[in-house]
């Protein structure tokens, strides 16, 4: 009889899991924070307690594990809209290697050691250090690679999934030439400029809104996202109109 109950009860909990998870969103594995990757192994360890307890009713399991979701969704909404608070979650892209030259002191940090860069260094076809324009450890724990002969992450943006590029807008001399660490970076997100990122440009939302002009927008409030690249070009995304 216990055998029985034990197995009813891994098959709640199983579609009960699965509906939770679809509810918290689509995202690889790889893919997860450390804040999903917590949330995760709690939800995993409360439902093999009340499966193993089965003298324990499910909703000891049901109301944590729902609780937990809740939060989980609450604070993906909110970090959707607010930058600072997406950063803490999912943590921030690390600087690994830059010309060529190794970030020491960024690999103690993230606790990132040789063996490491090398083993994703060779995932991305790479074997010398010195042809790394740019590496960069991503907040999944994937390192993004540009070569020096091959900066595929400078190429300029087209216009696709909404996005919009003029065709006749000032010539590329007219874009600041920038240069940053992690490129592209975004200016705008869901309508919200990001004033950080413009102050450490020396650029301001005056300069913003002339640039977003040439791509007929009016209104921050008009962009879903906005970024710039290596070159000072400008990818738009229009936000959907009713």
């Amino acid at each position: 009889m216990e055998f029985t109950a034990i197995l009813l009860r891994t098959a709640f909990m199983y579609i009960f899991i699965y509906v939770i998870l679809r509810m918290m969103g689509k995202r690889e594995i790889g893919k997860l924070s450390v804040f999903d990757l917590v949330i995760s192994i709690m939800i995993a360890e409360i439902a093999v307690i009340v499966i193993e307890s089965t003298e324990k009713p499910l909703w000891t399991a049901i109301t944590p594990i729902l609780f937990l979701a809740l939060v989980q969704i609450g604070i993906a909404f909110i970090a959707l809209k607010n930058n600072k608070l997406r950063i803490w979650v999912d943590g921030k892209p690390s600087v690994i290697v830059r010309d060529g030259h190794l970030n020491r002191r960024e690999m103690t940090k993230q606790r990132y050691n040789l063996d490491d860069l090398m083993a994703q260094l060779r995932e991305n076809g790479v074997t010398d250090i010195g042809e790394v324009k740019l590496a960069v450890l991503e907040s999944t724990g994937k390192l993004s690679v540009i070569t020096k002969d091959g900066e595929g992450a400078g190429r300029e943006a087209t216009a696709r999934s909404g996005g919009i590029h003029p065709e006749s807008s000032a010539g590329e001399q007219d874009y600041p030439k920038v240069r940053y660490e992690l490129l592209p970076i975004a200016l705008i997100l869901d309508g919200h400029v990001q004033d950080d990122t413009l102050e450490g440009m020396g650029k301001t939302r005056f300069w913003l809104k002339k640039e977003l002009q040439g791509y007929g927008i009016d209104s921050f409030k008009d962009v879903f996202f906005c970024s710039i690249d290596h070159r000072g070009k400008l990818y738009v995304d229009r936000k959907n109109r009713p």
